[in-house]
């Protein structure tokens, strides 16, 4: 069998965790930045877990992440 390749643009954008969960970025924090609080822009730095419907997306992209 051929080897499966990496979707590169998830693999940049998606950390997998030891528990095999993923990890991504908020939306949101580009631009327009001035007219958002503090509070608001604070919370988008943090990461955030991958949803149960998009995780078997990333399995398919990422097939030896898993």
């Amino acid at each position: 069998m051929p080897k499966l390749k990496t979707r590169k643009s998830v693999s940049k954008r998606i950390k997998i965790t030891k528990k095999k969960k993923g990890l991504r970025s908020k939306a949101g924090r580009r631009h327009l930045l001035s007219s958002k609080t503090t509070k608001r822009k604070r919370n988008l730095r943090k990461k955030s877990v991958v949803s149960a419907g998009e995780k078997r997306l990333i399995k398919t992209a990422m097939p030896y992440a898993q």
